[in-house]
């Protein structure tokens, strides 16, 4: 008899939270050792499509307006009914609010294994936020985290280390693989220009929170271009700071050599035209980004934050330089974009190692032996 399993995701928009989480409900369904359900506390994002063509089509969401009302008592009730309704034998949660509305779900039904997830380490939670966060941990039989840096943070916080397990995101190689090569007509769809000349720095990150650290990419890129006038800089991500980026941008006189193309979906099409990808987080726990860069055999240079140095090889597949530093983002990008051979090098590793270490198998044969353990 197969176990039925609940993969519990905050919502179908498009962030590196979501994306796992849809990643693995759809290798589990495909895997077939246990019977795989979805619910949800917003039913919208551009995911939704996505989920539904792997057949889940009926996502049960519990909508919250605070953690403080009597709503959430209300959708905690109707969870926790769907939970006994469906005989949910094991929940697994991926996010924040997921985490605190699950586990306390599975604990008014005792669902048998309740698993959380955590895939950041500091600057993203206010310290009321990690005490609820902390609480939710408690119930929770298990955490599963996408780095050894996220362990070491949670450690730190007072979790027990027999809790925790490290699943790194598995890529699904294919989903990244470019629907079309052709370098100007993806240029024009993305609105930048078609030049063969011109190299492209991207980065892809969200504009809503400034842990994610968009101006040092900014002031980096007003220092390369002052040696290097072909390169220019895309920002994809949408947000609230867009506004004042774009502010930043036209005070460091780099307009014209700056695009910000809001939410990008054609991230390999974009990877596939881009010279570098940059990661600029003052904190990070295990970026999607990072893996996504090296998939598309591209050097990276990226801030020494969370798991970063799980992935990138330092002077192999790409450059680690200090938090905040725009000084060292510039000069590693400058030694890239002076050394193309380099570059080719650094591209063509790191895509080797994204096959053999961060593979959808290995995340779908590490989730199984967790789900298949006794707690």
């Amino acid at each position: 008899m197969k176990k039925n399993v609940l993969q519990f995701i905050g919502s179908f928009h498009q962030g590196g939270s979501e994306r796992q989480a849809v990643q693995l409900a759809r290798l589990l369904r495909e895997d077939g050792t246990f019977n795989v359900q979805l619910a949800t506390l917003e039913n919208a994002g551009v995911l939704r499509e996505e989920v539904e063509k792997m057949g889940f089509t009926k996502i049960p969401e519990f909508k919250l307006t605070s953690f403080y009302n009597a709503n959430f008592v209300k959708q905690l009730l109707k969870c926790a009914n769907f939970l006994r309704a469906e005989k949910i034998e094991i929940i697994h949660t991926h996010d924040f609010y997921t985490n605190i509305f699950g586990m306390l779900a599975a604990q008014i039904i005792k669902v048998p294994l309740a698993i959380a997830s955590k895939r950041e380490t500091g600057g993203m939670r206010s310290k009321m936020q990690r005490r609820i966060e902390k609480f939710a941990f408690r119930q929770a039989n298990a955490i599963v985290v996408n780095s050894e840096a996220v362990k070491k943070y949670l450690i730190s916080e007072g979790i027990p280390t027999e809790k925790i397990r490290v699943i790194y995101n598995g890529l699904d190689l294919e989903r990244l693989t470019p629907k079309t090569t052709d370098r100007k007509t993806i240029c024009s769809e993305l609105g930048l220009p078609v030049e063969e000349d011109i190299k492209f720095i991207t980065l892809v990150a969200n504009l809503r929170h400034k842990v994610k650290n968009q101006p040092i990419f900014l002031r980096a890129a007003q220092k390369v271009l002052q040696k290097f006038p072909n390169a220019h800089f895309v920002l994809a991500g949408e947000g609230e700071l867009r506004e004042s980026l774009e502010s930043l941008a036209n005070e460091l006189k780099i307009t014209e050599k700056t695009h910000f193309i809001g939410r990008c979906r054609k991230i390999p099409e974009l990877l596939s035209v881009s010279f570098a990808g940059v990661l600029t987080s003052f904190n990070e726990g295990f970026s999607n980004a990072i893996l996504e860069y090296m998939a598309a055999g591209i050097p990276v240079v990226a801030t020494r934050v969370g798991g970063a140095d799980e992935a990138i090889v330092e002077n192999e597949t790409g450059f680690l330089v200090e938090s905040d530093d725009a000084e060292a983002l510039a000069n590693r990008l400058l030694e890239l974009l002076q050394d193309k051979e380099k570059a080719r090098q650094f591209g063509a590793k790191g895509r080797e190692i994204v096959e053999e270490k961060f593979s959808c198998a290995a995340q779908l044969e590490n989730t199984l032996k967790l789900y298949g353990k006794k707690f």
